[in-house]
């Protein structure tokens, strides 16, 4: 873990970042606007949120040939806003990736180095997808069924030692469980813990009966995983799971639609309550493990940094995050109507989200 130095004062971080030129040319190289060259703007965080500002990276340097190429970097998204929230100034992110919200632990932490003005974009919706080897049998699960799999406990508090899906119903295949997932620190992980691990042990009436006698204990049984081998921690690259999936027909994978979608040529998906994971599916709500994602910008650092502003227009644009925009085709669920105007809106006035509806 990257070790954090002390907050600088906001008047030395802003001086020391517009000084700072990371070897970027002072004017535009070939024209463009000059108001947006200087040194690189600095991306952290999520893995699922990664190919769609890579892609908007990719068409802010086409539109601003003058600007230095964004630094895009897959560190997941609590490593991401750890990183984002570690101060103000050269050194650190001007922009965090998350595949959840943020969380106020993380608003405090920011806070206590001298982030203060977060701003927060929803830029779509997502949802989190289960597929398979398109050699491996055909398979339909329910929330409940990978509770059964992979909780670390069974309903009973006992070790889990179940070892083929078949024992967690008789429909299922006779084969060994082998689920590749992400990590703690990913926000898919998170998602993955609320949306449908939560979700399925409440369908298990004594596990259930937890969440009123017992919230931790609840939260425990319920979101911690198996450690022998039956969840498999495949890291903050989903490519890589992708590859591990065409290669090995036994496992079942776990990460963000996009991921699905751009592979359908290689794995197919693993349907959840009867329910396809779809664009459509994901942005009517009918897919239970749908989720939005988020972009959170540093504003102390929009004036030293003049192409961020430029960078968010041009993420929060219809062009990008509409119905028909270009991260459509990467798989993007456009927001609702209101939630992009309200984007377009922070960033069009430098608006600090209100911390406190976390």
């Amino acid at each position: 873990m990257r070790a954090f130095l002390p907050a600088l004062t906001a008047t030395t971080a802003l001086l020391t970042l517009a000084a700072c030129d990371n070897g970027s040319p002072s004017a535009p190289a070939g024209g463009g606007d000059a108001s947006v060259a200087g040194p690189a703007l600095r991306i952290v965080g999520s893995s699922t949120v990664y190919p769609f500002t890579t892609a908007v990276a990719e068409n802010f340097k086409n539109s601003n040939p003058g600007a230095a190429t964004p630094i895009v970097e897959s560190t997941g998204t609590g490593g991401g806003l750890q990183l984002f929230c570690a101060g103000v100034g050269a050194e650190y992110p001007d922009v965090a990736n998350a595949s959840r919200r943020i969380k106020a632990s993380e608003v405090e932490m920011c806070q206590g180095n001298g982030v203060n003005q977060i701003i927060e974009i929803q830029v779509g919706m997502d949802g989190i997808a289960f597929a398979e080897s398109r050699d491996g049998d055909d398979m339909q699960l329910t929330a409940e069924n990978i509770y059964r799999a992979l909780a670390a406990t069974a309903p009973d508090g006992s070790p889990n030692q179940i070892t083929n899906w078949n024992q967690v119903d008789s429909s299922l295949p006779d084969r060994r469980i082998e689920v590749l997932g992400p990590p703690p620190t990913s926000g898919t992980r998170d998602a993955f813990n609320e949306l449908v691990m939560t979700s399925g042990c409440k369908e298990v009436p004594e596990v259930a009966a937890l969440e009123e006698q017992d919230e931790d204990l609840f939260k425990e049984r319920c979101t911690r995983l198996r450690e022998d081998g039956a969840f498999v921690e495949s890291g903050e690259n989903d490519n890589l799971i992708v590859q591990k999936l065409v290669s090995n027909p036994i496992a079942v994978g776990i990460f963000g639609y996009s991921y699905l979608e751009e592979n359908l040529d290689q794995i197919k998906p693993v349907p959840l309550n009867g329910v396809d994971p779809t664009y459509e599916n994901i942005a009517n709500g009918s897919y239970i493990a749908a989720r939005p994602l988020y972009i959170y910008a540093k504003g102390e650092h929009l004036a030293a940094k003049p192409s961020l502003q430029a960078f968010l227009e041009e993420y929060v644009g219809d062009q990008a995050i509409g119905p028909d925009g270009y991260l459509k085709g990467r798989g993007l669920i456009a927001s609702p109507d209101d939630v992009r105007a309200a984007d377009r809106d922070a960033v069009a006035n430098g608006t600090p989200m209100d911390a406190s509806t976390l």
